[in-house]
């Protein structure tokens, strides 16, 4: 018998959707997150604790106790089970479940015999993940264990919540800069992936609140930001650095790729109407910096990216500059 996982359910476009509106996969270490698994690995007396994301194709753990895993495929998942119903899904033997006798956290390490999920559910009632407790032996849950579990999902639901407000620039929607620096710490922790950083500055952005008015450079902020989350690939992060600077994290990807994006970025913004700074043309200046070997710390990273950004600005801005050789892109 070959494990395989369960079909997605019609609603999974919308569910990726608010997966994806948290801004959380790839996000580095929270200790508001961590506290609660504690807190549950205490009460319940579990050994292994998660907090669980099922994005398309895996599932990432936000936080995890008991085992040393960052994420695994969804099709293997236990918590993909879960989300499919509003209810919990209760394991006490994973030996006598069909659905996960021959799972390969059951059959190889960690070799899970006992499995209690509760979903995480979104306020539009998405189920975006779970909160699961896990054991190396058979256990029979509960309904107070469910209903402790239940409770603490609700916990980490809020703070889902209360992280996105927090995480987000009020004007633009996009990330804020802590939001975005949380997620560069984790990029830079896990350089087994290809990523660049795009630092983006709106050009002769004085002059626009000069001459049109803070309404008229809301306004550019809001289209420079609209454009660019447009033509943002599934996992890509954006957010508003500071003033009219945005920043961009690209994900597995080349530094031709890159460079081609960025492009892409700055000819669409200038192709775009604005009527709030009519006739005036809006333009952007970008530096680019991979994620490469001589990169030293996710501030050097910056850096790197603000050097170019500013060799862009000297060599005339409306043009994306690479870091290290000063060459338009």
């Amino acid at each position: 018998m070959t494990f395989t996982s369960r079909l997605k359910t019609d609603d999974e476009t919308a569910r990726l959707a608010a997966v994806t509106r948290y801004q959380i996969l790839d996000t580095a270490p929270e200790v508001e997150f961590d506290d609660i698994i504690q807190l549950v690995k205490d009460v319940l007396g579990a050994p292994i604790v998660a907090i669980s994301l099922i994005d398309s194709d895996r599932q990432w753990f936000k936080a995890i106790t008991g085992v040393d895993a960052t994420e695994t495929p969804r099709a293997i998942a236990f918590c993909d089970h879960t989300i499919r119903s509003p209810d919990p899904l209760v394991v006490n033997d994973t030996t006598r479940d069909h659905r996960f006798a021959e799972n390969p956290l059951v059959t190889e390490p960690p070799g899970l015999r006992c499995y209690l999920g509760v979903p995480l559910q979104s306020p539009d009632g998405y189920n975006v993940g779970s909160l699961c407790v896990m054991g190396q032996e058979a256990r029979s849950f509960t309904e107070k264990d469910v209903d402790v579990l239940r409770s603490f999902a609700k916990l980490v639901v809020s703070q889902m919540e209360l992280r996105l407000v927090s995480h987000k620039d009020a004007l633009t929607g996009t990330l804020s800069r802590a939001g975005l620096e949380s997620c560069l710490a984790s990029a830079f922790e896990r350089r087994d992936r290809k990523s660049a950083l795009l630092m983006v500055d709106i050009d002769l952005f004085k002059r626009i609140n000069d001459t049109f008015g803070h309404q008229a450079g809301d306004a550019s902020l809001c289209h420079v930001a609209r454009v660019m989350q447009d033509s943002l690939r599934k996992g890509d992060q954006i957010g508003r650095y500071g003033g009219e600077e945005f920043a961009i994290l690209l994900h597995d990807i080349s530094e031709h790729e890159a460079c081609a994006l960025a492009n892409r970025n700055r000819e669409n913004v200038a192709a775009g109407n604005i009527p709030e700074i009519a006739p005036e043309r809006l333009t952007i200046s970008v530096g680019l910096a991979p994620l490469d070997g001589p990169v030293a710390s996710v501030e050097d990273w910056i850096k790197r990216a603000d050097k170019a950004l500013y060799q862009a600005k000297l060599n005339g801005r409306d043009q994306v500059v690479l870091h290290c050789d000063s060459v338009v892109a």
